[in-house]
């Protein structure tokens, strides 16, 4: 019973940690009335997760996670947060990269111990550092660069998008991943390599666009200043 509690208490917290992610990326103001709205929404996916789970069995109910949850979770930030829907996808494709680590050190948890009990524990304990960690110190980064440009935008967000598309493509909807292929072992880090060298080389070609349109706008700022001054002179000569 414990051990059934438990799980299903992972499958929430994955649900909860995705969503309150993706909204916070997406500048979710930290009002009670938003987490409470935000609760209810994950309730209700979660219902649904259930009901399919009940219904059509886990293997089934995976191939469907995207619909019911990750696909919601972005037509909610749209809806509720009235973000526009490159911002929400990108959010979504972040935040589930973001689950990664959870997951991971839940797997370690759970063979250091032969548990499938704690591997659920370390999950739900890293989602929670992992939460106070993004809120602290990548929050407002993140947001800056979602609302920059949408040059910016596709740029921060590519890479969780195909990482995304891999692993579901690869682990769930197909067995590639797990087939031993060097292709399928040798893809992700090929992939996180170029995509690393295209965002550092793209995002430090638009940082200096950036940068040369702020001196445009001190010279500018400069010449009124300086125009202001001549006019009040003239204006002391004039009287």
């Amino acid at each position: 019973m414990m051990a059934a509690f438990i799980e299903f208490s992972r499958y929430y917290f994955a649900l909860l940690f995705g969503a309150a992610v993706a909204v916070s990326f997406a500048g979710m103001a930290r009002t009670g009335k938003n987490y409470l709205t935000l609760g209810y929404f994950t309730l209700i996916l979660f219902a649904l997760q259930l009901i399919c789970l009940r219904t059509w069995g886990m293997n089934l109910t995976l191939k469907l996670y995207p619909l019911l949850s990750h696909i919601p979770v972005a037509v909610f930030i749209v809806l509720f947060l009235k973000r526009s829907w490159l911002s929400a996808f990108t959010c979504m494709f972040v935040s589930f990269l973001c689950c990664q680590p959870p997951r991971w050190i839940g797997t370690v948890t759970g063979e250091i111990f032969v548990s499938a009990a704690m591997d659920h524990v370390g999950y739900i304990m890293t989602a929670l550092l992992m939460y106070y960690l993004l809120h602290q110190y990548a929050v407002t980064s993140v947001r800056h660069l979602l609302e920059r440009s949408v040059r910016s935008c596709l740029l921060f967000g590519a890479m969780p998008a195909l990482y995304y598309l891999f692993d579901y493509g690869a682990t769930v909807y197909t067995d590639f991943m797990y087939s031993g292929q060097r292709a399928a072992v040798q893809f992700m880090p090929f992939i996180t390599s170029f995509f690393y060298f295209v965002f550092v080389l793209l995002y430090y070609a638009e940082t200096q666009q950036q940068a040369m349109i702020q001196r445009e706008r001190d010279m500018l700022d400069t010449q009124y200043e300086k125009a202001q001054t001549t006019f009040a002179s003239l204006r002391q000569l004039q009287q």
